[in-house]
């Protein structure tokens, strides 16, 4: 299915970008007139996507993350946050609630908190080739009274 419309950020891998990623994201997906509470889910699910890429993807220095947003037919929002980074060695294990590579600095709930903001979360990553985590969720129809999409 061909998306109605999209859009396309890349950036260094710095904590001081993660806002960056959010706010576009966010201001991308307000053309649907989303129910505030959508909009919070969208921002929590990509804030905490963007952060794994800044902790996790490229250890002791930095590299590029790229995030596109993507809005199908019937309010349908796509999101994909790309980094070309170590990988996840098991994509299983790392989705484990509390499993966590980081230290005892880090909770381990950042697949967690996604996948309970996103209506679906799908997570690809090959080792010393990068990881895909893809975000959807649906905007409901009500909040978009005479919207074009």
């Amino acid at each position: 299915m061909k998306a109605l419309n999209e859009m396309k950020i890349t950036f260094p891998s710095l904590s001081c970008n993660e806002g960056l990623a959010r706010s576009a994201v966010a201001a991308f997906v307000t053309q649907l007139d989303p129910a505030v509470d959508e909009l919070i889910d969208i921002r929590t699910a990509v804030s905490e996507a963007v952060t794994n890429c800044i902790v996790h993807a490229y250890p002791g220095g930095t590299g590029l993350i790229t995030v596109t947003a993507k809005i199908y037919q019937n309010g349908r929002v796509q999101i994909k946050v790309k980094d070309r980074g170590i990988g996840i060695e098991d994509i299983k294990q790392a989705m484990e609630p509390l499993f966590t590579t980081g230290g005892e600095e880090r909770s381990g709930l950042g697949f967690s908190v996604m996948e309970s903001f996103a209506d679906k979360l799908r997570v690809k990553s090959a080792k010393g080739k990068g990881t895909i985590v893809t975000l959807e969720k649906y905007i409901s129809m009500q909040h978009r009274q005479g919207k074009q999409f």
